[in-house]
């Protein structure tokens, strides 16, 4: 392959971009609605928003991103919406890990560049699950692929949310395909899996990765639809459990099921594997932590 995808690494980026002023602007707007309930009291969040950098071994330019972050808000106790493009020459080890996944030609042309956004909120009301979405597009003069999904982390589990969770991400992947949502659906479980604690880290979702089907129109298309579902899914779900009392037991069962998410994400998450592994900016690889978490 020797098209450099010019066009398609535009409009990809540009969408991701779109995605997380969507996103941002919906997170905002639930903090200032929220009037009714436990913290209702407190002043509304708003992002902090900064560029982050990156910089290749040589010191050249080798993109960036925006990493927008809310704290302690009402709503949102802790909630990261990152967009990047990045690109430059992948060092040995991601070579080798790329030529492991079947891409040829890395060891003569380590090229690469890569875009998406990353989301994880964690809530400050345990009744209020936590969640995490990503999509991405990868490309080396060799291969491209789309990968990404959204799973969803409840604390203290309502079925009724789990089922509005999955019915809506069903809905939009159900045009591309009836087969599609359940083959996502079970790589979610799969991926989100936690070996060493024998357990799911929340109810699931839908993941792929590695998607190249050979019509780079209808794999985006189908990343778009991905991050599309997001809100939908996840909004009513907060605007429902928002406005529940908790108690301290409650919020002791959130934080212990937060460090099942750190552990996650600092073992197994491949994403976080690929920033630190590239020089990405620490904080913006590492925002999906949560801002406490307990371990018993």
């Amino acid at each position: 392959m020797t098209d450099d995808f010019i066009p398609q690494k535009a409009r990809a980026s540009a969408w991701f971009r779109a995605l997380r002023d969507e996103i941002t602007a919906a997170f905002e707007a639930l903090e200032d609605s929220h009037d009714t309930g436990p913290l209702a009291g407190a002043a509304p969040a708003r992002f902090d928003v900064s560029e982050t950098r990156r910089t290749s071994d040589d010191g050249t330019e080798a993109g960036g991103g925006l990493m927008s972050v809310m704290r302690g808000g009402r709503v949102f106790e802790k909630v990261g919406v990152n967009v990047s493009e990045v690109y430059g020459h992948l060092g040995a080890a991601a070579q080798k890990a790329m030529a492991a996944r079947g891409v040829p030609g890395m060891a003569d042309d380590p090229r690469f560049w890569a875009s998406g956004i990353s989301l994880v909120a964690h809530m400050q009301n345990p009744h209020c699950p936590a969640v995490h979405m990503n999509t991405r597009m990868f490309w080396t003069p060799h291969a491209w692929w789309f990968g990404g999904g959204s799973d969803l982390n409840p604390c203290i589990e309502y079925a009724e949310d789990t089922g509005h969770f999955h019915a809506t991400q069903k809905a939009h992947l159900d045009p591309h395909g009836a087969d599609l949502y359940p083959k996502l659906k079970a790589w979610a479980d799969e991926y989100f899996y936690i070996p060493h604690r024998g357990r799911a880290r929340g109810v699931g979702g839908i993941f792929m990765d590695d998607r190249n089907t050979g019509d780079w129109e209808a794999d985006f298309a189908l990343t778009q639809d991905i991050g599309r579902a997001f809100l939908p899914a996840y909004l009513p779900l907060i605007e429902r459990r928002r406005v529940q009392d908790f108690t301290e037991a409650d919020r002791d069962t959130q934080l212990v099921h937060r460090g099942l998410y750190a552990e996650y994400n600092l073992v197994y998450d491949r994403g976080t594997k690929f920033g630190l592994a590239t020089g990405h900016d620490a904080n913006a690889v590492l925002m999906s932590l949560p801002p406490l978490a307990k371990w018993v």
